[in-house]
């Protein structure tokens, strides 16, 4: 592991430390979870733009998958 210094306001501080001894952990395993968790929403948000931009490229016919699946065999 490696040791950084960051910068907080003395409010924010304060509301992490507190947060840290609710759940019984330090203040440096509390802003590792943090961290970790805004990187994977960061990612899930990146997936989602990507969907979107793929779909909005070439949108879905779904009736014409669709069709023969739905039609009723011939007697």
């Amino acid at each position: 592991m490696e040791t950084i210094q960051v910068v907080l306001d003395k409010k924010l501080l304060h509301a992490a430390d507190r947060a840290a001894r609710q759940t019984k952990r330090n203040r440096s395993a509390l802003f590792r979870e943090a961290l970790r968790e805004h990187l994977q929403r960061l990612e899930i948000r990146a997936q989602e733009q990507r969907d979107r931009a793929g779909y909005g490229k070439e949108p879905a016919d779904e009736s014409s998958v669709w069709e023969a699946e739905a039609a009723w065999p011939p007697e």
